[in-house]
């Protein structure tokens, strides 16, 4: 696990009307403060990342699909630094993920649907906040192709 990285499982209620999939909450303990909420999405084995924020913690949740969420810890001084960290989020397994800025982090849409996440982060985009790194360069130690074992 990395450091200041949070997995919560979330509730979904489903009734014969459909579901209510819950993501964040002023009340929730993990909350820290609302600066915008966005969704992305991306279609099956597209990659998006790698992404480092420098001032932006974010809070993800997919609400339709599945997703390889990747995380690389390269802070320095942090206890973590040089660990990574895969998660695999959506439809099966219906969780929100903290990311601390300077966390790097890309994402993977898996399976055979478009992947939508979900994205409630502290502060509003700013420009030059984030800093972008290639999904096949070498800033971070990760093979994206699927592992057969």
């Amino acid at each position: 696990m990395i450091d200041g990285v949070k997995v919560i499982p979330l509730r979904k209620i489903a009734d014969e009307r459909g579901v209510i999939m819950h993501m964040l909450r002023s009340t929730d303990e993990h909350f820290e403060h609302f600066g915008e909420a966005y969704f992305a999405t991306a279609y099956p084995g597209v990659i998006k990342g790698w992404h480092e924020h420098t001032e932006q913690t974010q809070f993800y949740c997919v609400v339709s699909g599945m997703i390889k969420l990747v995380m690389y810890d390269d802070r320095e001084g942090s206890p973590t630094r040089g660990e990574l960290m895969e998660i695999f989020m959506g439809d099966l397994n219906y969780v929100l993920v903290r990311i601390p800025f300077g966390i790097i982090n890309g994402w993977k849409a898996i399976g055979t649907q478009t992947a939508m996440v979900a994205n409630c982060a502290t502060t509003p985009h700013k420009d030059g906040e984030m800093l972008r790194y290639p999904p096949f360069g070498d800033r971070v130690p990760y093979k994206w192709e699927i592992e057969m074992k």
